[in-house]
């Protein structure tokens, strides 16, 4: 019993990483098309003094508040269907306070990693290029 309940923990935690990945490519994608609808945003603020610093804090703000939206949105979702199964099959319904806090955490990581480059991209952009893009 104690291997295939290892080999079950092993399998989901697998399935959770490559969730990880393919929600963390979907946030690097939506952020590039943000910075490239923003691109004359981007150009006007660094023409009137935004450093490129500044912009950079602004996009993995904006990715790391996308993910963890997603984030509470799954947790909630989690102990909503954990509960309805509770109930269903007359078991506990019991709840890590870690198990919530670790996910919470690993959302808003998630979300700085792969926020990441489409944040620096946005911040070294060049300010006269930015505000000739159509």
């Amino acid at each position: 019993m104690d291997s295939l309940t290892g080999f079950l923990t092993v399998l989901l935690a697998a399935i959770a990483s490559i969730s990880l990945v393919v929600g963390g490519i979907g946030i690097m994608n939506i952020m590039y098309v943000t910075v490239t609808e923003r691109t004359r945003e981007i150009g006007l603020r660094m023409s009137i003094g935004a450093k490129n610093k500044d912009i950079l804090l602004q996009f993995l703000c904006e990715s790391t508040i996308l993910s963890l939206i997603g984030g509470i949105i799954g947790i909630l979702l989690g102990l909503t269907l954990s509960y309805l199964a509770s109930r269903a099959l007359n078991w506990p319904f019991v709840v890590s306070t870690t198990a919530v806090v670790a996910s919470f955490f690993v959302c808003a990581a998630t979300g700085m990693f792969f926020g990441w480059y489409p944040a620096k991209k946005a911040s070294n952009l060049d300010p006269i290029n930015a505000l000739r893009y159509e």
